[in-house]
């Protein structure tokens, strides 16, 4: 009789995930404009920083207008307020602004913008964005929360990067007003409710503890490019964990190709 083989499937097709619900617009649009107020205020700290540390009121909103991303602006005039070289300041900002690339590698898959509209999107992909785009359940969600976000914050970071600017010494110091703990603060806000598995949560763990640890000892801005590594050593821990479970798990039953257990005589 001719050898039957079994053709069934041995495991069961993983489920597929649930959907996640519809958004309304209205609240995409709420929680935008929150975002976008929130830090968009910070900027009169960054005017009052910039004004203090030497820069015209044109240099300050140039930095505002061309550049925008927050944690860049300060540590430009954070170093040349401490005194130092403007191209080192230069440096140490390029550096941070770095991530704002990787952001738009995610989001432009996400966005799924035409060609002819990326780089102005582009001008607009910084932390608070990015966390608004990745929060929403659907392409649609995610340019309305992406536009709204980009737009408010632009706007408001501006105005008030130039009010901040002109009415620096009636403001007084920024520390005591609180206004440059702002955008961090919104941000992890945002961050703290996506960190939902245990790999998520040991990454960031750990990259907050190489930015506290290496921040009095290495120039602005390289703190936070070091706490990227944060992801690539937690996903090689969790590989090898992976691989070792699966290598104690992994049984071969002793036998012939063909199943018959090994004790088995071979009839002619």
């Amino acid at each position: 009789m001719a050898e039957q083989t079994d053709i069934r499937p041995t495991g069961k097709a993983a489920p597929p995930e649930p959907a996640r619900p519809a958004k309304p617009d209205s609240a995409v649009i709420r929680d935008a404009l929150g975002v976008g107020i929130a830090v968009g205020l910070s900027g009169f700290a960054f005017g009052v920083t910039s004004a203090g540390a030497g820069l015209t009121l044109l240099q300050t909103c140039a930095l505002s207008l061309l550049v925008f991303t927050g944690a860049s602006q300060f540590a430009l005039v954070g170093a040349l307020a401490a005194g130092g070289n403007p191209l080192t300041a230069a440096a140490g900002a390029f550096f941070l602004g770095v991530r704002n690339a990787f952001y738009g590698l995610r989001l432009s898959a996400v966005l799924g913008h035409r060609a002819a509209v990326r780089p102005f999107a582009a001008h607009w992909v910084i932390d608070e964005t990015t966390a608004v785009t990745l929060a929403q359940p659907d392409r649609r969600s995610a340019r309305l929360g992406f536009t709204v976000t980009g737009l408010s914050l632009y706007a408001l970071w501006n105005l008030t990067t130039f009010l901040g600017a002109l009415g620096a010494e009636a403001l007084g110091d920024t520390d005591a007003w609180g206004l440059d703990a702002a955008s961090p603060a919104v941000f992890l806000a945002l961050l703290a409710p996506m960190l939902r598995s245990t790999v998520e949560r040991v990454a960031a763990g750990l990259a907050v503890v190489l930015v506290m640890t290496t921040l009095p000892l290495l120039p602005t801005g390289v703190p936070v490019l070091l706490s990227a590594l944060a992801a690539p050593v937690v996903l090689v821990v969790q590989g090898r964990r992976a691989r070792t479970k699966s290598a104690g798990n992994d049984t071969t039953p002793t036998g012939d190709a063909q199943g018959r257990p090994a004790t088995e005589e071979k009839r002619a």
